[in-house]
């Protein structure tokens, strides 16, 4: 019996048991969003999208450094790859990259705007009533009053309410149920105006980089000394256009590399060969409204860029372009112009491709280096050893078969596929490698035909690019350091004076830590009584 009692007990209670009812979609929507819009979340997500912004400055980006993405696949071609699965030399504009933004866009939207709601019903209303108790208080002090300040205490009151409004404070005067008059004061309201100011900065941050990164566009060209850039799609070798680009966006110029100089340090006897300057003399030719144009002669500079209507032109590299000229067997130009080479190494030997696909006799391409200042190395191997041309030399390795110009996919003009091909001159085909100066001719092998070295020049890299959102990035990160400096700067306090139990109390509590709490209550009870050197001696401590 007492064994089926208890289980019939058990039964009862574990019936009566409340029972958690389902949340629902509903309520799991409003649990998501109560999640999502809190300040924790917006934290968390400006770090995520802090630390997701790491990888785009370790790896080269298509958007900026197409040149530089191509050679990361060249040198590591399987780890490329992974990356490239991943969109790691796509950050900015990645997935992963993209869902995080738009998830702190939203997270700080929803708690920006109800805070601000808030804020703003709080500075329409008066100032909290005084506590009861209020040697409650983290600052507080008591002193006696004389029984005609007793009396007199609303007359106090109204002088202490006098002194905080000189003191900025906002100030209520109540009188209770039971005649008691009591000052209620708060001051501070800038510090969550300066936060709410520093959120919304931050949203006007981002917003202005995703307007204008949707508008904006960036482009790169390889101009030689003479060659003109005409600003339009078909005058950039590679080009990244913005979600919201339209090709009638780019506004009408040409651009003409005139010149391009190098300065190189020859004092310090360690850094000799150091470059000290980069100068690219050019001359823009600006389309006016009314039809006209207007030259302009410039120099850009690394981190001094050319303005022009809707672009900036930065430089962003250089090197040199050997004018070379290939006639075929018959005597009939095959090829003829400045080549750009690749530097490849601080003396500026540099790598050069030159294709020839039309002539009298086979395809052939040629693997060119050039030497600045000349130098051969104990091994026989050519270098330069200075990176202005001293002493220049230009090297040349020939291939004949076929280019793969046929296949209709697109080549990298920096690069020579030789797997279809068959070395004639230079390495391992017994035949020694063509070496020129500038004015001289040689024989190709194999009654090619002849290739001279006419001269030297030199070519800069320009990134062309247009971002309209970038002053306004400006503006608002300027607002978001105004915000920060007043929520930071601004202390929130509340004081509250009152005569009770023949005492007249000041009592103080801030927002956060104030170690001038104690201090400010001694100011103002010494103001109201009359005791100048209690206060003196409360600022002292």
């Amino acid at each position: 019996m007492v064994i089926s009692s208890s289980r019939s007990r058990a039964t009862e209670t574990a019936s009566t048991e409340a029972q958690s009812p389902a949340i629902g979609l509903l309520g799991w929507a409003r649990w998501i969003w109560r999640q999502l819009t809190s300040m924790r979340t917006a934290l968390i997500l400006l770090l995520m999208l802090a630390a997701a912004a790491v990888p785009g400055s370790i790896y080269p980006q298509r958007s900026a450094d197409p040149n530089g993405v191509t050679t990361f696949f060249d040198n590591n071609p399987d780890f490329a790859k992974i990356l490239d699965s991943i969109q790691m030399f796509d950050v900015y504009t990645s997935a992963w990259f993209s869902a995080i933004y738009i998830l702190l866009f939203i997270s700080l939207i929803g708690c920006v705007i109800p805070r601000t709601f808030v804020h703003a019903r709080n500075l329409r209303e008066e100032p909290v009533e005084t506590p009861t108790n209020l040697r409650r208080m983290p600052a507080f002090l008591a002193s006696n009053a004389s029984p005609e300040t007793v009396r007199d205490s609303k007359q106090l009151i109204t002088s202490a309410a006098e002194l905080l409004r000189k003191q900025r404070y906002r100030v209520a005067v109540r009188e209770g149920s039971n005649g008691e008059t009591t000052v209620s004061a708060e001051r501070g309201y800038l510090r969550e105006t300066g936060n709410l100011v520093f959120h919304i900065a931050l949203l006007g941050v981002l917003f202005a980089v995703g307007i204008g990164g949707g508008y904006s566009y960036n482009g790169q060209r390889v101009v030689v000394e003479g060659e003109t850039f005409v600003n339009n799609l078909a005058g950039y070798d590679s080009f990244s256009p913005g979600a919201f680009f339209k090709p009638e966006m780019l506004t009408p110029f040409s651009m003409t590399l005139d010149k391009f100089e190098v300065q190189f340090d020859l004092q310090n006897r360690t850094n000799i060969g150091t470059p000290l300057d980069f100068r690219a003399y050019v001359t823009s030719r600006i389309q006016n409204g009314d039809g006209t144009t207007t030259d302009k002669k410039s120099v850009i500079r690394v981190n001094e860029p050319l303005e022009l209507p809707g672009s900036h032109v930065y430089l962003t590299g250089n090197g040199y372009a050997p004018v070379i000229t290939i006639r075929d067997k018959n005597g009939d130009i095959a090829f003829s112009g400045p080549t750009e080479y690749l530097p490849q190494d601080k003396n500026y030997t540099s790598l050069g491709v030159i294709k020839v696909p039309d002539g009298a006799g086979p395809q052939f391409g040629i693997l060119s280096f050039f030497y600045p200042t000349q130098d051969k190395l104990t091994t026989g191997a050519r270098t330069s050893i200075y990176p202005d041309p001293l002493d220049p030399l230009l090297s040349m390795n020939v291939y004949i078969g076929d280019l793969g110009l046929d296949s209709g996919q697109p080549k990298n003009v920096f690069e020579l596929d030789i797997s279809k091909m068959k070395q004639v001159a230079g390495g391992k085909s017994g035949v020694k490698g063509l070496e020129m100066v500038p004015g001289q001719t040689v024989k190709l092998p194999k009654d090619l035909g002849t290739v001279t070295f006419e001269g030297i020049k030199r070519f800069a890299s320009l990134d062309v690019s247009y971002n309209p959102g970038g002053i306004w990035v400006l503006f608002f990160a300027l607002l978001a350091l105004a915000g920060v400096t007043l929520s930071l700067t601004v202390p929130r306090r509340r004081v509250w004076v009152a005569v009770r139990d023949s005492e007249l109390q000041v009592a103080a509590l801030a927002r956060g830590d104030d170690p001038a709490l104690e201090k400010i209550v001694a100011e103002i009870s010494a103001e109201l009584t009359g005791d100048k050197s209690k206060s003196s001696k409360e600022s002292d401590d």
